[in-house]
């Protein structure tokens, strides 16, 4: 059961006075996402509090501390230098130093660096302290009008298009025939969402439910919500695709393959029963099951009837 927000608050103002010095640690930052409104303020005392700011890109991250004031110094820490930061942070935590770490946008350590500065602080006992804030997959998610009770976050998928599809299809085979839709959260680039999309309609069909959220917090925040075949249609439609987008998906389970032998008539059955599919649809699914062409399968289905 979650402590009761005011005495919680209560307990934090008897503890210690808010312009107390902060406890040595490793303090992992939430910042902005698009709005600059979405930063807290115990953000702002401890980046104004630590002895350096850890940050994927300096660039960004000065211009966020510029406009509230901030004269910490930083330091950078992204994918490319990440173990040698790393070895070079834990040493000033473990003299009693305190360290923040930030990513661009968000949380770190959630597709951005950082996880590994908390697994050395971690294994050599350093305080690790979150400073919870906004984060674009939760952002996306409660807006999307899809199921956040069962939800998966999947982060970026990948970018060939080939290793993409196989991930899909690993994620749609992990799921149990007759389980409940899974809410995938998904984040993708725009010059890539259009061919994201067309894998995901050919993993779980066009027929599909699915959210995007773009620009999210920013002045242009928008989301998209239909089929996976009509958000792609609405996106292509575009002269250009702007903004990070994060991608929800209703996924289902898929209907179990008919064994080797089994009729076109058994499959289109098995897709409609277990996914709601109308015969359409499902002729198109047992033709990429089968490795041939929609009007062969729809030949095929007609022969199997012609012949009760």
């Amino acid at each position: 059961m979650y402590d009761d927000p005011a005495e919680s608050l209560e307990n934090q103002h008897a503890r210690k006075p808010q312009n107390a010095p902060l406890d040595s640690g490793l303090y992992l930052v939430a910042t902005p996402i698009g709005n600059l409104e979405d930063i807290t303020l115990r953000a702002l005392r401890v980046l104004k509090g630590v002895d350096r700011i850890a940050c994927e890109d300096t660039r960004l991250t000065q211009k966020l501390l510029n406009y509230f004031g901030i004269s910490t110094s930083t330091i950078s820490y992204h994918e490319h230098n990440e173990q040698a930061r790393t070895v070079e942070l834990l040493a000033l935590l473990q003299q009693g130093g305190r360290v923040a770490v930030v990513s661009d946008a968000g949380m770190p350590a959630i597709s951005d660096p950082g996880l590994e500065l908390v697994r050395a602080a971690v294994a050599a006992g350093v305080p690790v302290i979150p400073v919870p804030g906004a984060n674009a997959a939760l952002t996306a998610l409660i807006a999307s009008g899809l199921d956040t009770e069962r939800f998966l976050y999947v982060g970026f998928l990948a970018a060939k298009p080939g290793a993409r599809r196989a991930q899909l299809e690993a994620l749609a085979a992990r799921m149990q025939p007759g389980e409940a839709p899974l809410t995938l959260v998904v984040y993708e680039a725009p010059h890539r969402i259009l061919q994201t999309l067309a894998d995901v309609e050919a993993v779980w069909g066009e027929s599909v439910r699915v959210v995007a959220g773009r620009e999210l917090t920013k002045l242009h925040e928008e989301f998209l919500r239909g089929t996976a075949l009509e958000v792609r249609v609405a996106l292509a439609a575009r002269e250009r695709i702007r903004g990070e987008i994060v991608l929800l998906i209703e996924a289902h389970p898929l209907a179990p393959q008919s064994k080797a032998g089994g009729s076109v008539a058994q499959q289109v059955s098995e897709f409609m029963e277990a996914e709601g599919l109308d015969e359409k649809e499902a002729l198109k699914r047992v033709a990429r099951e089968r490795g041939v062409s929609k009007s062969e399968v729809y030949r095929e289905l007609q022969r199997e009837r012609s012949k009760k």
